[in-house]
C-alpha cells in the first residue's frame, strides 16, 4: 500500500511518531520563548533565564539541552574565567523562528476575538453550572 507522501505505509507510524516528537519539542512554550529570544541574537544562559519570566534554571536547561539536540540552536563554550557559553540559534533555528512569528502575529491580530469567545464561553458555563445547582435549604425551608 502507497503513503500519499510516497513511502509505504508500514512507514507511517513511525514517521508520524517522529514528527510528533518534534512537534512536542518545538510547541513547548518554553521553546518557543527560547527561540524567540535568541531571534535577537546569541544569549548567555543567565541572560535566557532572566528573559524569560516564570522558567525555572533546570527547565530552561531541559529545553536548551533538547533544542540543541534537535539542531535549533548551539551552544558554544568559551575558555574564559568563569567559564562563558552562548546559545545562538542555527539556519535551522532561524527557520523556525519565522514560523514561531507568524504565530505570533496571528495571536496578536485575533486577541480581541480569542478575548471574546472566552467571554462568551465562560458566561456559558457560569450560566450551566447555576443551573444544576440544587436549591438552597433555606428556600426549600420557607
Amino acid at each position: 500500500m502507497e503513503a500519499p507522501y510516497g513511502g509505504s505505509a508500514a512507514e507511517l507510524p513511525s514517521a508520524s511518531c517522529r514528527v510528533r516528537g518534534v512537534l512536542g519539542r518545538i510547541g513547548d512554550k518554553w521553546a518557543i520563548y527560547v527561540v524567540d529570544r535568541l531571534g535577537d541574537g546569541p544569549r548567555r544562559f543567565s541572560e535566557l533565564l532572566r528573559g524569560i519570566d516564570g522558567i525555572t534554571a533546570r527547565m530552561l536547561t531541559v529545553t536548551l539541552r533538547g533544542l540543541e539536540r534537535d539542531g535549533i540552536l548551539t551552544r558554544t563554550v568559551h575558555a574564559a574565567v568563569p567559564p562563558r557559553v552562548d546559545y545562538a540559534l542555527t539556519p535551522l533555528g532561524e527557520t523556525l523562528r519565522e514560523a514561531i512569528g507568524q504565530l505570533v502575529c496571528w495571536a496578536d491580530s485575533h486577541l480581541p476575538e480569542i478575548e471574546e469567545a472566552r467571554t462568551a464561553y465562560d458566561t456559558r458555563a457560569d450560566e450551566a453550572a447555576c443551573a444544576e445547582e440544587p436549591p438552597c435549604a433555606e428556600a426549600a425551608a420557607g
